[in-house]
C-alpha cells in the first residue's frame, strides 16, 4: 500500500506522525470493516490477528484490513470451533473468544499512545501495553500516556475525544469477554466521537428560558438569529478537525517519498479441516 501500515506511522518509521483526526478516522474505518466481517457476512468471519501492522493505508490514508491467514468462519448451529489461541503476542486475548474486540482495543491504545505493544525496556509490569493502559486508564491517568505529538490540550474536543476513545479501549480490554462491546457497538461509538467535532455546544443554540408565545419584536428576532449564525460560524472556524483533503496534503508533505511496503504478517499454521479464506476474497468486504 502507498502509505504503508498504521504501525509504521505510529512508530515514526514513516513520516513524523499522524494527527489525531486521521488516527481517529483510521480507527473508525477499521472498526467498521471488522464489524462488517462479524455481522454482515453469513457465516461471520473472525480475523483473529487484528494489529496495527495489519492495517494498511492507501494514498488518502483510508484503511484496509489485511492478513486473513488466521481468520476463521464463525459458528453455526451445528458446528463449533476447537482450536488453540493464535495471534500476535501483546494483541492476544487472554480469554481468546471475542478476540478481535480485545485486539482492536490494543490498537486503540496504540493510536492514543504511539507506544510499542510489547517493549522490554519498560518496567516489568508495563512491558505489555494492554496492562499499562488498563492501569493508567483505570486510575484516571490517561493524560500520562497520550502521545505528545497529538497536543491533546490544544482544544477541548481533541482532549475529550482522546479520553472517550481511551474509555472505549478500556472496555474492549475487559478480561471477561461478556463485558466487552461488540465490534458493531465499537464502530458506532467511534463514529459518534468523530462526528462530535462538528456539534455546536447547546450554549450557542439560544436561551431555553425564552418564551415562544412572547409577542417579542420581529426586529429583535432578526438580530438574535443573525447573532446565532455569527456565533455558529465562529465556532466552525475555530474547529481544529482538519478536512480530509487537508489531512492528506499535510501528511504528504511529511513523506520523503512513497514506497510500497508489506505489513508484518503472521502466517503460523493452524489445524482445521476448513481452509482459511483468502485475503483477496475478504479484502473487498473489509474496505
Amino acid at each position: 500500500m502507498p502509505n504503508g501500515t498504521l504501525c509504521q506511522h505510529l512508530q515514526r518509521e514513516r513520516g513524523k506522525g499522524l494527527p489525531w483526526p486521521i488516527r481517529l478516522a483510521v480507527a473508525t474505518e477499521t472498526a467498521n470493516a471488522i464489524a462488517y466481517l462479524h455481522s454482515a457476512v453469513n457465516p461471520p468471519i473472525y480475523h483473529r490477528d487484528i494489529k496495527s501492522s495489519n492495517i494498511l493505508l492507501d494514498y488518502n490514508f483510508k484503511s484496509k484490513v489485511a492478513d486473513f491467514g488466521l481468520s476463521r468462519l464463525g459458528l453455526t448451529e451445528n458446528s463449533h470451533v476447537s482450536t488453540a489461541p493464535q495471534g500476535t503476542p501483546g494483541y492476544l486475548d487472554p480469554q481468546y473468544h471475542k478476540s478481535d474486540v480485545y485486539s482492536f482495543g490494543v490498537v486503540l491504545v496504540e493510536i492514543i499512545t504511539g507506544l510499542k505493544v510489547v517493549d522490554f525496556s519498560r518496567p516489568h509490569s508495563e512491558v505489555n501495553l494492554a496492562a499499562l493502559a488498563i492501569d493508567r486508564i483505570g486510575r484516571g491517568g490517561v493524560d500520562d500516556i497520550i502521545d505528545p505529538y497529538l497536543e491533546p490540550h490544544r482544544d477541548a474536543w481533541t482532549l475529550s475525544s482522546i479520553h472517550n476513545v481511551a474509555e472505549l479501549a478500556f472496555r474492549c480490554l475487559a478480561f471477561h469477554r461478556d463485558m466487552r462491546p461488540s465490534m458493531t457497538e465499537v464502530a458506532q461509538e467511534l463514529e459518534n466521537i468523530r462526528l462530535s467535532a462538528w456539534i455546536v455546544p447547546d450554549v450557542y443554540l439560544g436561551s431555553p428560558g425564552r418564551s415562544s408565545t412572547s409577542s417579542g419584536d420581529d426586529e429583535d428576532d432578526g438580530r438574535s438569529e443573525k447573532s446565532l449564525a455569527t456565533k455558529k460560524a465562529s465556532i466552525e472556524s475555530k474547529r481544529l478537525f482538519v478536512p480530509e483533503r487537508n489531512q492528506v496534503e499535510y501528511l504528504s508533505s511529511l513523506e520523503e517519498g512513497v514506497k510500497d511496503s508489506s505489513p508484518v504478517s503472521v502466517q503460523d499454521p493452524w489445524f482445521s479441516e476448513q481452509s482459511s479464506p483468502s485475503s483477496n476474497s475478504l479484502l473487498g468486504n473489509a474496505q
